[in-house]
């Protein structure tokens, strides 16, 4: 790395700021309402203090590990983030080849309709992200073309009933457009838990993970209904402010689960030792959008992989130094409350 590239996700942001339009930096990095829960997700990692445990034999841990079948290098993978061409020319195959030379997975937006097919081909694992659409028959088309294309899961986005009151693009006056090809389509308002089952008919090849659960009821539910797996996730603060912080939410997600399905979690995750935190709290792996954001204005591809590999070298680190060989060995006995 280049002494003058950026080295914490922090000077990655920093970095970011100084080479994006406004409008189009705020819109990534700004939250609901006030903000509070987008800076909630941060601070509940201070909540928490790891207790390592010495002469392990944890001097070369091996952090890799797998979720639903999907391979993880480290337990690090990229979460669902839109319009990616309006930070770097790379855009998604960008951002999908870096995952895949890192060799973690990456859920796609479902704003990348034109070239669902063509980010298939950057060798990465790779999941989509679902939005069910007021036209059911393009929803359903969408989801068998990523199912033909290779794609490995299905993560159904379910925390966008109505969309959140952002001021930053409200200020700046910044909009993108919403649908599939940048149509009109819209949100299907009026959905339930039955509507999981449509999802598997349309493609039935592939598991479904249900993100964006909070409450440990909710958590159940998407079980009984047929969930594969739950992202614990408050849509990186961008929807409902006051939302509790998704690490808060992340213990009595994982009680209630109790091991039934793998339970993921997105939000707030800014180096190796958070991760560490996250699955010590029972999370199978995190996933990460803004810092893979800031990591593509920056350097384009290339940034990305930078940006995965601060935070898979951080978590080996945190690993070692806290007497883990193997992903396995990160359990809940390791951190306590601050």
């Amino acid at each position: 790395m280049a002494a003058d590239r950026p080295v914490t996700l922090d000077e990655w942001e920093t970095a970011a700021r100084a080479v994006l339009p406004p409008g189009v930096f705020h819109y990534i990095a700004g939250g609901a309402g006030a903000e509070r829960t987008l800076a909630a997700n941060e601070a509940a990692f201070d909540g928490w203090t790891i207790w390592p445990s010495m002469l392990r034999g944890s001097g070369d841990p091996n952090p890799s590990t797998s979720v639903l079948g999907t391979p993880f290098a480290f337990p690090v993978g990229i979460a669902p983030w839109a319009f990616q061409g309006h930070v770097h020319d790379d855009g998604e195959p960008g951002t999908a080849r870096a995952a895949a030379a890192l060799g973690v997975p990456m859920c796609v937006s479902s704003t990348v309709l034109d070239g669902l097919e063509g980010v298939a081909a950057s060798g990465a694992a790779l999941w989509w992200q679902l939005y069910i659409w007021r036209d059911r028959d393009a929803t359903g088309d969408l989801l068998r073309r990523a199912e033909a294309a290779g794609y490995r899961a299905l993560v159904w986005t379910v925390d966008v009933p109505a969309l959140g009151r952002r001021h930053r693009d409200t200020r700046s006056g910044f909009t993108l457009p919403v649908g599939p090809a940048g149509s009109a389509q819209e949100f299907e308002p009026a959905l339930s838990w039955d509507d999981l089952a449509w999802i598997r008919a349309q493609a039935p090849s592939l598991p479904v993970i249900v993100k964006g659960i909070l409450r440990p009821d909710d958590a159940l539910a998407a079980i009984d209904h047929g969930a594969d797996a739950i992202v614990v996730s408050n849509h990186g603060g961008r929807q409902l402010d006051r939302a509790p912080a998704a690490l808060d939410a992340l213990p009595g997600v994982v009680d209630a689960v109790a091991g039934r399905v793998p339970v993921l979690v997105d939000g707030g995750v800014r180096d190796g030792a958070d991760a560490l935190i996250a699955i010590a709290l029972g999370a199978a792996a995190v996933l990460v959008a803004r810092p893979t954001a800031w990591g593509l204005a920056v350097g384009g591809q290339s940034g990305v992989e930078e940006v995965l590999a601060f935070l898979r070298d951080g978590l080996i680190s945190a690993m070692a130094n806290a007497g883990c060989t193997t992903v396995g060995d990160i359990t809940r006995d390791l951190v306590r409350p601050a």
